[in-house]
């Protein structure tokens, strides 16, 4: 069957659900429902995945032909096509001692269309070649079959960061130390043992010296299966415009994009430990994955690129039956909501209530904040696709639920080019309409 092709998905055979479950498998950078999944894992049950760095690693190995490295799909016991998933996400530690990054360069002769997706070995023309790290620096991939120099990503602008032990401060080094850093690429990385991709830190860029940054990771990938074969990186409305028309097996349509995706690659900052993320099932099991750890990152990863890091995750899995989500909500912390959208105090309710006795007006609306994730093409389309799945899911006009959002709530930006989050304020009525409301109230009240 061509995995382009809309697939049957396979029944996963009856085995005992596991209470817990310990991932350190990827994919091929490909998101596939065909595919058998692990697990399966109880309702309510625990992920605790070992996650491979996402980004430069994986773009620097053509093998994995997605641009990242994400965890092999979970199967969540009683999740079934038009359900949700409630992810808790109750911690995020880095294991990577140091990294590397900055800003990509595609090499034009080394890829056919897309180069996170199809790559070719420039001297033997071998699709997907198998490469081993030769020395250091930025031609140190090398085609396992000719010895060319293979990688489809140079960088323009790049660092390689030290990392402290207590997890809070990244600073970024010179030649010689990333040189030193290089020459063990993988021990400082600290990529689990079953990641193929080449270790970023063997290009040894010192472009950036002595800059400090604070850390606070976050996961960039964490979602469902899509319905449909897709490269891992491509799972969202900015990246996924890659496929529509393009010359390989995962071609889509428009419309088919907008159907199958599940946009799991958000690069979203504030999906860190202590939020809850509630996901769409696309697939029967769900199929949780999870990868693409930063140390850091401001709002709309503007380099393009973050700092990459290996860790553990453990993650919180529970069913939320006939809940028609098309993507991702995003319950942030308390602190990362914006102004307008945090929960009222006793004393802001009781100048309301004055307010309200004062001008006639009955009732208050008892509210809860959320943020409904949109992706697009650009940022503008991306917003647009955030009011239309919140009036869809509340069964509001959009002009209203644009009003929400302007005094209630803020546009927050995930990642440029075009991934957003509509931040409101809504009330507990239409939060238990849309059988949303406990994981909600559970978060914030």
């Amino acid at each position: 069957m061509d995995v382009g092709e809309t697939l049957t998905f396979i029944e996963e055979p009856i085995v005992q659900a596991a209470e817990t479950l310990f991932v350190n498998e990827f994919t091929d950078g490909i998101l596939n429902p065909n595919v058998p999944m692990l697990g399966p894992l109880k309702d309510g049950g625990t992920i605790i995945a070992n996650t491979a760095p996402g980004c430069w690693g994986p773009m620097i190995t053509p093998a994995i032909r997605g641009g990242h490295e994400v965890t092999k799909p979970v199967y969540i016991e009683g999740a079934e096509v038009g359900d949700a998933l409630v992810i808790e996400i109750q911690s995020i530690q880095v294991t990577s001692i140091a990294t590397s990054s900055g800003t990509d360069e595609a090499q034009s002769d080394r890829f056919i269309g897309d180069p996170f997706v199809k790559v070719k070995c420039p001297g033997c023309g071998k699709l997907y070649p198998s490469t081993i790290v030769q020395g250091i620096g930025q031609e140190a991939v090398k085609c396992a079959t000719c010895g060319t120099d293979t990688t489809p990503f140079k960088m323009s602008n790049g660092y390689t960061m030290a990392l402290s032990p207590k997890g809070d401060i990244g600073l970024t080094l010179g030649k010689e130390a990333a040189r030193r850093i290089a020459q063990n690429a993988k021990e400082f990385m600290r990529t689990p043992e079953n990641s193929i991709q080449n270790p970023v830190t063997a290009f040894a860029p010192s472009d950036l010296i002595g800059l400090m940054a604070r850390m606070r990771p976050f996961v960039g990938q964490l979602g469902t299966t899509p319905s449909k074969a897709m490269p891992d990186s491509h799972n969202a409305g900015d990246f996924g415009t890659f496929l529509i028309g393009a010359p390989h097996e995962f071609t889509m349509t428009e419309d088919e994009l907008d159907i199958h995706r599940t946009d799991g690659h958000m690069d979203i900052s504030r999906v860190r430990a202590g939020a809850v993320v509630i996901c769409p099932v696309k697939v029967p099991g769900g199929g949780v994955y999870v990868g693409d750890m930063h140390a850091m990152q401001g709002d709309g990863e503007i380099a393009g690129h973050t700092t990459d890091v290996a860790g553990i995750v453990q993650l919180k899995v529970s069913v939320l039956k006939k809940v028609g989500l098309q993507g991702p909500i995003l319950l942030p912390n308390g602190e990362d909501l914006p102004y307008t959208a945090k929960p009222f105090t006793k004393e802001e309710k009781r100048i309301a209530r004055n307010l309200a006795e004062e001008f006639g007006v009955k009732n208050i609306e008892d509210s809860f904040p959320l943020s409904i994730v949109g992706s697009g093409a650009n940022l503008n389309s991306a917003t647009d696709n955030a009011l239309a799945r919140a009036a869809k899911l509340f069964d509001l006009p959009v002009e209203e639920v644009r009003n929400r959002a302007t005094i209630t709530g803020s546009i927050e930006i995930g990642r440029h080019p075009g991934v957003v989050t509509a931040t409101m304020l809504m009330p507990k009525s239409l939060l238990k309409q849309a059988r949303i409301y406990k994981p909600i109230k559970r978060q914030y009240d």
